[in-house]
């Protein structure tokens, strides 16, 4: 069964489905958008960062919890032991396709949150539901476009509880015993009843929580990374040239490094890099909903910085740390090589005890943020009944992950996870006509930047 669910997960996160689809439909996506994701960033950062939040606007939670809960499920293991796996296969040039795939990625995961905002339904508690499982539905409309929209929901739902959940709780517990030699039932145990507090909740609990919780951790990632970086900046020059040279070139083999082909390069940065942004999977859609908003396109930019962060920033880190130390020829993989690379550019035992709290921190935000993604998948399935035992569900299979061997599980919700994408894939090619009028529309008004007023030299 291994064998068979291994060679599936390879077809659908290879070379010749996702990778290309997702690369290209970003690609896409960018050239019809006209490049927005570069020339209005600075206006997103502002919306998301400076204004945060439309008082006036109808939804559950504030432009800025909205990201918050986007970055607490895509900022998680894939920004350590991710970025790492793509170093150790693809050689330090896949870091320059992951940033590839993150640029053109932000026009991608803008349209998912434009169309979640757009496409949004209120449940019957009141509260909002967007995403994938409801713009395919409605804007798509007739047999087809329910049936993407039921597809996804039945995706989304079943890979909550692997890749958001059981992998996440089993990667905290691991990295604590394995730094500090506390139990793995202990840690279980004490995150499922935080997680507990936070997830029965619903969405504003969540956006409260992620919306103090999150910054701390990226900050806190960032400020040992960089401290790593400046140890060694003499090195990063050549750090930097060796990334995008191999990008093109390949790597040739040095030290513990096997050596690496572009295409490994490529296949393997592109595949970690949608990996940990999510951006074509659907999810930013499902948090973008819920913001207070009455305008998709200022909440569909805020999302966009989502992946700006997660991407071009937290994964730059690890991966400049990784090649500016010179691990990356060590032959480690994965979170050891992250940590390996941490530890020789901090004193002590800094290194191990930073990458340790980043995959704790990381990984728990993540249950948080696919808490509420599984839920609004079977809202859409079932209506607002199956939320609570969906949530009572979800809390204890995050005790159960930590106990339990997840290989059989992680690679059947990997199956799950890239499934998800296809429908929503299909949706933004053929809804991108409508994004595109409704974001020219937007910017065509005389009032759009009212509030805001970017750096000038003039006076």
């Amino acid at each position: 069964m291994e064998d068979i669910l291994s060679g599936i997960s390879d077809f659908v996160w290879g070379p010749f489905l996702l990778i290309p689809l997702l690369l290209l439909t970003g690609l896409y996506l960018t050239i019809v958008l006209r490049g927005l994701q570069f020339h209005k960033l600075l206006y997103a950062l502002w919306l998301a960062f400076i204004r945060r939040k439309e008082p006036e606007g109808t939804g559950d939670i504030s432009h800025y919890q909205a990201l918050s809960t986007a970055l607490a499920a895509t900022v998680g293991v894939g920004n350590i032991a991710g970025v790492a796996t793509a170093i150790h296969f693809g050689g330090p040039g896949a870091v320059f396709w992951m940033w590839v795939t993150g640029l053109v990625g932000m026009a991608t995961k803008y349209c998912e949150a434009f169309l979640g905002v757009r496409f949004r339904r209120t449940d019957a508690k009141g509260e909002q539901s967007g995403g994938p499982m409801f713009y395919l539905t409605y804007a798509i409309g007739g047999k087809f476009g329910a049936t993407l929209g039921i597809l996804f929901a039945i995706f989304g739902a079943i890979a909550a509880f692997g890749i958001g959940n059981m992998v996440q709780s089993n990667s905290v517990a691991d990295a604590i015993n394995s730094q500090w030699g506390v139990p793995m039932w202990v840690t279980g145990l004490i995150i499922t009843v935080i997680a507990a507090v936070v997830i029965l909740g619903g969405i504003k609990s969540i956006g409260a929580f992620t919306s103090a919780f999150v910054p701390v951790m990226i900050i806190f990632y960032i400020l040992g990374a960089l401290w790593v970086i400046i140890a060694n900046i003499g090195s990063l020059p050549s750090a930097i040239a060796t990334i995008v040279t191999d990008a093109f070139t390949g790597t040739a083999a040095t030290g513990g490094f096997a050596g690496a082909t572009v295409l490994l390069a490529i296949r393997y940065g592109v595949a970690r890099g949608i990996f940990s942004n999510e951006s074509g999977l659907g999810t930013g859609g499902i948090a973008a909903a819920a913001a207070k908003t009455n305008e998709p396109v200022r909440q569909a930019l805020v999302s966009m910085t989502q992946t700006f962060i997660d991407t071009i920033v937290v994964v730059s880190m690890t991966g400049l740390v990784i090649v500016v130390t010179g691990a990356w020829q060590s032959g480690e993989n994965g979170a050891p090589l992250t940590s390996l690379a941490f530890s020789q550019g901090l004193p002590g035992e800094w290194g191990g005890i930073i990458v340790t709290l980043g995959l704790v921190f990381f990984a728990f935000s993540t249950l948080l943020g696919w808490a509420y993604y599984g839920e609004r998948c079977m809202d859409r399935l079932f209506g607002r009944g199956a939320v609570v035992p969906y949530r009572l569900v979800f809390i204890v299979l995050i005790f159960v992950g930590t106990v339990l061997e997840l290989q059989t599980v992680w690679t059947f919700s990997d199956i799950m996870n890239g499934l998800m994408a296809l429908p929503n894939l299909i949706g933004l090619v053929l809804l991108s006509g409508l994004v595109v009028r409704e974001t020219k529309a937007y910017f065509s008004r005389p009032d759009w930047q009212t509030e805001y007023r970017p750096v000038s030299t003039k006076r």
